[in-house]
């Protein structure tokens, strides 16, 4: 029988696809396209629209590569894909690691299969799987990972590991995932194998702690959010919302050309930050 495989993201997928060809093997790999450790979750299930508005808001002026996405469309397949994978009888991998997207992805699949748990399986990930000392995630306090992270070689020789997921973990993970989903947190941090609430304002807190009076290149304070420890992988798209809401506040200010943020400069407003 074949065996439907998930990441979550883009990136993964593609690394898992290019070592399924190195194993002479042609599974199907399909991408859940969504960050689900930030934004709303509260009726995730049953619209698309709940995560489209969400990244439509954070990607509104950002800069981007080629045409702005179709998050109503991309989320509306998703749910599509979803609902194939609950109507099919293929058996299902979820591939994941040690951050909160990659465990919120698996939760989420367990909830849509929970009434097929026979179809079930998962591949395991961690730090320990990451055999480049350069990889950024070394430097992160919490070592967290997700699959985009490794490299098609290292997917290879974790083919056979793909292994069932007992009936009782899965009720447990769908059952955690209908509680996050219905606490709809700002975003949710993932510590000891708990996920806990929290807020964009943590988030714009950090952010001020990096940025002075002086002028700063906003990519290397992007740099230092992204390795911080905040319990989930921040992406720049993330961090970048964030820069241009603080600025819409008057609590930052941004010196440069939106559309090449890596030449894009930030600056605090001190009067702003201490009043």
């Amino acid at each position: 029988m074949s065996t439907i495989h998930l990441t979550n993201g883009d990136v993964a997928a593609d690394s898992l696809r290019s070592a399924l060809r190195q194993a002479g093997r042609d599974d199907p790999v399909q991408s859940l396209r969504d960050d689900l450790a930030v934004g709303p979750l509260r009726g995730v299930d049953d619209t698309p629209e709940v995560r489209a508005e969400f990244w439509q808001r954070v990607t509104d002026g950002a800069p981007h590569d080629g045409a702005p996405r179709n998050f109503q469309g991309e989320f509306t397949e998703q749910a599509t894909l979803l609902e194939q994978l609950v109507a099919g009888d293929a058996q299902v991998a979820v591939w994941h690691a040690e951050s909160a997207a990659d465990q919120l992805t698996l939760r989420r699949v367990c909830y849509h299969l929970r009434n097929s748990p026979q179809r079930l399986n998962e591949v395991r990930l961690s730090i320990r799987d990451l055999t480049d000392p350069g990889a950024f995630a070394h430097s992160r306090p919490d070592h967290a990972t997700s699959v985009g992270m490794f490299a098609p070689d290292i997917l290879q020789t974790r083919l056979p590991d793909v292994a069932p997921i007992s009936v009782l973990r899965i009720s447990r993970l769908a059952l955690e995932w209908q509680e996050v989903k219905q606490a709809n947190g700002e975003t949710r941090r993932w510590r000891d194998n708990t996920f806990t609430s929290g807020t964009f304002a943590e988030l714009d807190a950090l952010i001020l702690e990096h940025a002075s009076d002086a002028w700063r290149p906003a990519a290397r304070i992007a740099a230092q959010l992204m390795v911080a420890d905040l319990g989930f992988l921040v992406s720049d798209s993330l961090v970048f919302w964030r820069f241009r809401e603080l600025a819409a506040s008057g609590r930052v200010s941004l010196r440069g050309d939106p559309s090449a943020w890596r030449a894009l400069e930030l600056r605090a407003d001190l009067s702003t930050c201490s009043s």
